[in-house]
């Protein structure tokens, strides 16, 4: 199995060329649209502003492919991936994202939010996940598995069937999200030990159907 992890110059992708490699994937680090074009299935994995996120995917020549490669190929989108599937983000005003799903990434905010909440942005830590719908790349996760957060910023999809898991967070937000033969998850799968890599290896062998 021939992965392309997209590198566009914002965050940590070597964890998760690492992962995939350890699970046995030909895991290829690229930001070249022909290594996309060749791979099975591509990861957008990614840290950091959506702004940043779709500004170094334009400097590669990268946002059409993908959008293209979309359509036919599997592709699984990690925390800033999973945000930039989206058509914008509170982040970012002004930035367009690569619209596979309809909606934006929001803020938290509200009372439960600052000092007198309690609650800290950004989230960061572990946290249940509560599955909304069954999905492939979730066979076997079981229902309130934990999993690892680092963000500011949620997905809100326009349409709700676009929603896979929620989590709890001063309230409840979409941690996965996708349709067709694209994923994304707002958490870090390469650190979520036992669940993430079970999930991990059911893209694999959800890629290779």
């Amino acid at each position: 199995m021939k992965i392309a992890v997209i590198d566009y110059g914002l965050g940590n992708m070597r964890s998760v060329e690492q992962a995939l490699a350890h699970l046995g994937a030909q895991a290829q680090l690229t930001s070249a649209p022909a290594d996309l074009e060749a791979a099975d299935a591509l990861v957008l994995p990614g840290d950091g502003a959506f702004g940043d996120g779709m500004k170094g995917l334009a400097e590669h020549g990268l946002v059409e492919p993908i959008r293209a490669l979309a359509k036919t190929k599997p592709l699984l989108g990690i925390c800033l991936g999973l945000q930039m599937f989206f058509e914008s983000s509170e982040e970012s005003p002004g930035a367009v994202g690569l619209g596979l799903l309809k909606g934006c990434s929001k803020r938290f905010t509200g009372a439960a939010f600052g000092a007198a909440g309690g609650l800290k942005v950004p989230h960061m830590g572990w946290n249940r996940l509560s599955m909304a719908r069954p999905h492939p790349v979730f066979e076997g996760v079981a229902d309130g598995s934990h999993v690892y957060f680092v963000h500011s910023y949620y997905v809100a999809p326009a349409d709700a069937a676009d929603v896979i898991a929620r989590s709890d967070y001063g309230g409840p937000f979409c941690a996965v999200a996708g349709r067709e033969r694209f994923v994304g998850c707002q958490y870090h799968p390469e650190k979520s030990q036992r669940a993430g890599i079970r999930m991990l290896r059911n893209f694999l062998d959800w890629a290779g159907r």
